[in-house]
């Protein structure tokens, strides 16, 4: 099987949305999933590390870049059958949702907008506006590098969580394709998401028009920089880069408590499993970093649109965005003694 290989050393930075990352020795492309399955286990019967890189939307590279083999996940396109809508790794995800929603099928409008493909949404549980993947996922098909077999694994086996799955954090599966139950009404999913119900004009949990609802997440993300643009640097970001922190039952009154001594209104925060659900932005920004916050010598910053983004403005390295990174999370836990922990995986740096 001839699996594209790039001559030469590729640089991360040509590949991620954040623009930033060193070489990689070895650059494969498979456009299949078998070519996907062949590449990995060829890399590792030769002891060789993978990389394996879908849209770049979700991952921050070290300056050093990665010393192995980087597999590029570019197999596409999907396949329905009734409600049921199995779609390629590599499918580019806004891609999916547009055509979804222009075919007059509902259930993933509300995660418009997202860049990346499909095959990093299980992982960790992509989600926004108050829908996340875990809803409409029935299955995924992933190739077990240690049992060195491709099987199947329904949804309910996945230990989706908030922006987490048992996928996450370990590289023994590769997901080749992901299959979704979607709503053949076109009726969107309910809405959820305060905002997203006010643009819309509707009551939590009503449901509207699959097309009306991409319309209004389409535009409230583009007001805080979260669509691709390559002339806008608020967007050159690998999206919400802390999570929203969950603080423990048992240690919610006395962190709520520490919040409002030294703040004003109210403090958000929603029920989550074993604990209370903060919002991050809130807490970076009343911790003293608002919007276009820069960090080391101007090279990075919050965005001048959305405090949980941190940018790339043109010239930076992975080190400068990480010194804004630490600086935020820092200055957070010393005012309010909540830490929060980044989005993105790490590839050959840390926090």
């Amino acid at each position: 099987m001839d699996i594209a290989e790039t001559p030469g050393p590729a640089r991360l930075a040509d590949f991620t949305t954040l623009r930033l990352g060193g070489p990689v020795r070895r650059f494969v492309t498979a456009t299949t999933a078998a070519e996907l399955v062949a590449a990995v286990r060829e890399a590792d019967e030769a002891g060789e590390p993978v990389l394996l890189l879908g849209g770049g939307s979700n991952l921050v590279v070290g300056d050093d870049g990665f010393a192995g083999t980087l597999v590029r996940i570019a197999n596409t396109g999907w396949t329905r059958d009734g409600d049921i809508v199995e779609v390629a790794a590599g499918q580019e995800w806004d891609a999916f949702v547009s055509a979804l929603v222009d075919n007059g099928l509902g259930g993933l409008e509300c995660l418009s907008g997202i860049p990346g493909s499909v095959g990093a949404t299980p992982i960790q549980n992509v989600g926004a506006y108050g829908g996340e993947v875990a809803e409409s996922i029935v299955s995924v098909e992933l190739y077990d590098r240690a049992a060195k077999e491709v099987r199947t694994v329904k949804a309910d086996e996945l230990g989706f969580a908030y922006r987490t799955s048992v996928l996450k954090g370990t590289d023994r599966g590769v997901v080749l394709s992901v299959r979704f139950r979607i709503d053949p009404s076109g009726q969107s999913a309910p809405v959820r998401y305060a905002e997203l119900a006010r643009t819309l004009g509707v009551e939590i949990d009503a449901k509207v028009p699959a097309a009306q609802a991409r319309e209004a997440v389409l535009g409230l993300r583009r007001g805080k920089g979260m669509v691709l643009d390559p002339a806008d640097h608020d967007t050159w970001s690998a999206g919400s880069f802390f999570t929203n922190p969950i603080v423990p039952e048992e240690e919610a009154a006395a962190v709520l408590s520490r919040i409002a001594e030294s703040t004003e209104g109210k403090i958000p925060q929603y029920p989550a499993k074993g604990g209370v659900k903060l919002s991050a932005a809130w807490l970076i920004e009343r911790a003293g970093f608002g919007k276009g916050y820069p960090g080391p010598g101007g090279r990075v910053s919050l965005s001048a649109k959305h405090t949980l983004a941190l940018t790339n403005r043109g010239e930076a390295s992975t080190e400068d965005l990480l010194a804004l990174a630490r600086e935020v999370r820092d200055g957070v836990e010393a005012r309010f003694g909540v830490r929060l922990h980044p989005e993105p995986l790490l590839i050959n740096c840390s926090l």
